[in-house]
């Protein structure tokens, strides 16, 4: 946990910026993955950890903003409970670490909404995004399972935003530690990926270096040689001389903050002519898009210079032609970049995800697409110092979008069909890093990680 002092502020200035009714907030329970006590490993719910700090389940906060109230409601494990689990301090000792005066048994929590609710006080939630919390906010409130996520507090969810969007001086400590992590599991997988190892074993072997920075990983790490799909997590797929590997990879530290990184690189101990010549495309849109990072400058400005730079790269090879500008604001380019330039990070690595992309990404000017490509775009509003962010361009063939955009005739003024027909098993390349937006500009997260070509190859033979 960070001083006690941090999260009293933090729910201070969210106390002042919502002002009145009661905001409810749900930590996360144990899951089972396949029959009750067989539990996934427990992720506190990310906005709990932001005003509590406490990394335990099973608990809820209400604070009353009319009466200036806070309230812990959880139970003290019992003797019985601590057969299985160890001892466990008592909650009034986590309630005082995080500056909550009082604690209550949870049988109390639905008479204080009860009674909340028959005063009259609004009752504010965040969108829930576990079923079983669906149904207790359902529960406490009275409002049908089925309107709970139309009955979400904006209020209360823009207010959030407006804290979490902006890192601290501690929290950033956190994210260099997080991405150093991250870094970590690159450099093992960009030595380790041999001719005839599988995908699963490098995968693992990245998951233990998570686990051992002390947290664990930050997403379900995705690592093929199929980097054509975007998500494409490890199977037992062997690598072979010849294969390019995309790794996309992130570990949390002990409290929970996310790192996120990407490299491509080759099983081989040198990159292929052709594989050089896509890859430097990419880095050119990585190293392009991120330069122009800096307070009020829009991401999605960004993510459209990202996406200039891969065609002006890619009619160099004849796969596409006309107009660069054009081609970017016809859509064309996204038969080969299909996703956006990068996200918001932080405590969630798509930070606040659940809370709606329109919200925690965009503005009520700036709104996000609905088209191809830019719909994947999380994040397309002006930058504000103190942001953390992923910047993370890449190329990718899916044989099966050239296959049926060719059958249509889609963007046949800019896409040379009979070309691209040449890189269908070629696969994808992404490079992602981290930044924070300083007052000037930005800064990198962590060390730096092997990029280009000549040290990337440097790093695997070494």
């Amino acid at each position: 946990m960070f001083a006690r002092e941090t999260y009293v502020q933090r729910r201070e200035i969210l106390k002042n910026t919502v002002k009145s009714g009661i905001l409810i907030i749900p930590g996360n329970k144990e899951t089972g993955m396949n029959y009750k006590d067989n539990w996934y490993p427990f992720r506190q719910d990310s906005t709990f950890l932001y005003y509590m700090g406490i990394n335990l389940p099973n608990l809820y906060i209400v604070i009353d903003l009319d009466e200036d109230r806070e309230i812990l409601f959880g139970d003290d494990l019992t003797p019985e409970d601590m057969v299985w689990v160890g001892a466990s301090e008592p909650l009034n000792t986590y309630a005082e670490k995080c500056g909550i005066a009082e604690v209550k048994a949870m049988s109390k929590l639905k008479e204080t909404v009860r009674k909340a609710k028959q005063k009259g006080q609004r009752l504010h939630y965040l969108p829930p995004y576990r079923s079983k919390v669906t149904i207790e906010i359902s529960e406490l409130t009275g409002i049908p399972v089925a309107e709970v996520g139309a009955t979400k507090s904006i209020e209360f969810i823009k207010a959030v935003i407006a804290q979490r969007s902006i890192k601290s001086e501690e929290e950033i400590i956190e994210l260099h530690k997080a991405v150093n992590i991250t870094a970590n599991m690159h450099r093992h997988a960009i030595r380790r990926t041999k001719h005839g190892v599988s995908e699963k074993q490098i995968a693992g072997e990245l998951q233990a270096i998570a686990i051992a920075g002390g947290g664990n990983i930050s997403f379900p790490i995705i690592f093929t040689k199929n980097g054509q799909y975007l998500h494409n997590h490890a199977t037992q797929a062997v690598v072979e001389n010849g294969d390019i590997v995309l790794c996309d990879c992130g570990a949390e530290t002990a409290m929970n903050y996310a790192g996120d990184m990407t490299r491509t690189f080759p099983v081989a101990e040198r990159f292929t002519a052709i594989q050089r010549e896509i890859y430097s495309i990419v880095l050119d849109a990585h190293e392009s898009s991120s330069s122009v990072l800096k307070p009020g400058h829009k991401f999605k400005d960004a993510h459209i210079l990202a996406c200039n730079r891969i065609v002006e790269g890619l009619k160099g090879l004849g796969l596409m032609k006309g107009d660069t500008q054009e081609a970017v604001n016809a859509g064309a380019s996204t038969l080969f970049f299909q996703c956006g330039l990068g996200h918001f990070m932080g405590l969630d690595v798509h930070d606040m995800e659940n809370f709606g992309e329109q919200l925690v990404g965009y503005t009520d000017e700036i709104k996000k697409s609905t088209d191809f490509g830019l719909k994947s775009l999380r994040l397309g509003k002006a930058l504000e110092a103190g942001n953390v962010l992923t910047v993370e361009p890449g190329i990718y063939f899916n044989p099966y979008l050239i296959d049926a955009w060719k059958a249509q005739g889609k963007y046949s003024d800019f896409v040379n069909y009979d070309k691209v027909e040449q890189f269908k098993d070629f696969g994808g390349m992404r490079i992602e890093e981290d930044f924070l937006i300083t007052t000037t500009g930005k800064q990198l997260l962590g060390e730096p990680l092997a990029k280009t070509i000549e040290e990337l190859e440097e790093l695997k033979n070494s």
